[in-house]
């Protein structure tokens, strides 16, 4: 199969990126753009951070089964609801960690 070769100056819909991909190029660079915080803000911000605010443990894929009950109250919620019953989980294994 033969590929076509764009000429210089041609848009960037016939790169080879598809529309997908420029839309997530997109969204990425929206929310780059709205996180961006003044000088004082990000000061201010730095200064308020703890050691555990830049902690980001690794996450893996697993495979879990779950009452319908329980996965229906955590999406009840909306969005997000695997983050929440993973800090659900959290909160319970530093419990017993305490009690050691």
């Amino acid at each position: 199969m033969k590929k076509s070769v764009v000429p210089r100056g041609e848009s960037a819909r016939r790169t080879g990126v598809s529309r997908r991909n420029r839309a997530r190029r997109r969204r990425r660079t929206v929310k780059a753009g709205a996180l961006s915080l003044s000088a004082p803000a990000r000061d201010a911000k730095l200064r308020n951070l703890r050691l555990g605010d830049l902690y980001r443990p690794l996450k893996k894929p697993v495979t879990l089964r779950l009452d319908a009950d329980v996965i229906a109250w955590f999406k009840k919620d909306g969005r997000k609801y695997q983050t929440r019953m993973n800090a659900a989980l959290r909160t319970v294994m530093e419990r017993e960690m305490k009690r050691g």
